[in-house]
């Protein structure tokens, strides 16, 4: 953080602030689409017509061009974005290549995904930082299923700003009916995804028309804004639409009369004598100080690393979660989730996984309840998730899971399954909300799961019956408000 942007923090409210503040972050986006409609090459082109390329690197690109150059005698500007050999080679982007560029009115982080089915995974890491997607079609094929997907994924982590670029409108004689079909295809597409902010502009890449400068020239028909005239335009979301969000990543104890919880704010803002809670323990306190590496801060905002100190000892480990009192994420045993499978092997109905959010780390069960078909829109049932498939799921929990609903907060609210026996990432989801588990028993094939305040499963798992039968049982811990919520709404139900 600048000088001047310290003062300000110090100077004024927490959430004024974070208003002040927000406006001056990069516009982060990405690029996503089908295989070969033009992402790399867009994106070069990008750079280039914003001289974001030094003169070093044009003088690379050149040189790499060698026997590359197109009938206009321009380099190669996919070179720009495919540093691997093997993408290289065959001319594809494999991994999420990160670029940054600016022009008089903003600046921007632009993220280059790979097309391939095969590559879905890295896509979703693109997206699951962006702000708005550049979803490139070719104007000669129009909308594939990879478009489709790529789309879905998008909008599920969040995005909700679309540019449609219809690419390589020039090989097509600059077909203002074929434009303006598949514009029509996808906005009906997309209504069923909720994404309505869509900006269709016919470009080519390659000539630079409609990217950074207008193609009217070739194009009269069209009067819109150009690529980059959008993205000024663009909005960056917010990660304020939550109370106070830190998720412990570490203790720290430099001495006997310190103790300071460290982590990255998640969402809103928090100051000293503010009233905070450790979840999942339920335990209150006041935030007596905050500390970065070099000074005491009156305020913190989204997006600060600091050191959190309370007024009280109270039981705070790695993966806890502190938020505001007065605004709480959702504490339970069992939610619902949307998920991207990223693995051959899929999501197999029942197994445990480990799940990651922030720096906690649980096991789960995972029953696929949906898969979602693209060509369609609609959700069929699925016992199983194969790669790349977009579903729905019902996660349980052994003890009480942190989560805001994903469209709220995306730190809190999303995660990865690991595969515990190879310790793959074998998916990505995003919490929907939380799933009422009014019986709390239910079985998994030959196991039985109980759900019980913590006092008296330590007593169970004590007794010489359960040692004899451990096989046959797990035991999840609750605090004693959620063992009577849970028995509330058991209770409301009867």
């Amino acid at each position: 953080m600048t000088a001047a942007a310290t003062a300000t923090a110090l100077a004024v409210p927490a959430a004024e602030f974070a208003s002040a503040t927000r406006d001056t972050r990069p516009l982060r986006l990405i690029t996503c689409g089908s295989v070969d409609d033009g992402k790399s090459t867009l994106i070069g082109r990008l750079l280039w017509d914003t001289k974001a390329v030094k003169e070093d690197q044009a003088a690379t690109l050149r040189r790499d061009s060698t026997g590359k150059q197109n009938d206009l005698g321009l380099p190669d500007f996919a070179l720009l974005l495919d540093g691997l050999q093997a993408e290289r080679e065959q001319g594809i982007t494999i991994d999420v290549a990160y670029r940054y560029f600016s022009t008089d009115k903003r600046s921007f982080i632009v993220a280059d995904t790979p097309g391939h089915e095969q590559y879905t995974r890295n896509m979703a890491t693109g997206a699951s930082t962006a702000d708005l997607a550049v979803l490139l079609i070719d104007a000669r094929l129009g909308i594939l299923e990879q478009t489709r997907r790529h789309a879905t994924i998008a909008s599920l982590l969040g995005i909700k700003q679309f540019v449609l670029a219809i690419n390589k409108i020039d090989l097509t004689n600059y077909d203002r009916a074929g434009f303006e079909k598949i514009t029509h295809e996808f906005k009906e597409f997309a209504l069923s995804l909720g994404v309505k902010q869509i900006t269709a502009i016919p470009m080519s890449a390659l000539k630079g028309e409609n990217v950074v400068y207008s193609g009217q020239a070739a194009m009269p028909w069209y009067t819109g804004p150009t690529l980059v005239e959008t993205l000024e335009m663009a909005t960056v979301r917010s990660s304020q639409t939550v109370g106070f969000r830190l998720s412990v990543q570490r203790v720290s104890r430099p001495g006997e009369s310190f103790r300071g919880y460290q982590g990255t704010v998640a969402g809103g803002a928090v100051k000293p004598g503010d009233s905070v809670v450790i979840l999942p323990s339920g335990n209150v306190a006041n935030v007596s100080k905050i500390v970065t590496f070099d000074l005491v801060r009156n305020a913190a905002v989204a997006g600060d690393a600091i050191t959190l100190v309370l007024d009280r000892q109270v039981d705070v480990a790695r993966g806890d979660m502190i938020v505001s009192i007065d605004s709480q994420p959702q504490v339970g045993l069992a939610f619902d989730a949307h998920l991207v499978a990223l693995q051959p092997e899929g999501i197999e109905p029942g197994k445990r996984y480990w799940l990651k959010s922030g720096s906690r780390r649980q096991r789960v069960e995972v029953q696929p309840v949906s898969q979602l078909e693209l060509k369609s829109g609609a959700w069929n049932p699925a016992e199983r998730l194969p790669m790349n498939a977009i579903g729905k799921v019902h996660l349980a929990f052994d003890q009480a899971a942190v989560f805001d609903p994903y469209e709220q907060n995306r730190s809190s609210g999303s995660f990865i399954l690991i595969d515990p026996e190879t310790n793959n990432t074998v998916a990505g989801g995003m919490i929907t909300g939380k799933r009422t588990d009014v019986s709390g028993l239910h079985s998994e094939e030959a196991r039985v799961v109980l759900s019980l305040p913590a006092d008296l499963a330590e007593q169970i798992m004590a007794s010489a019956v359960f040692v004899n039968r451990r096989d046959e049982a797990d035991v999840r811990r609750m605090t004693s408000a959620q063992a009577a919520e849970l028995w509330a709404n058991a209770a409301s139900d009867i």
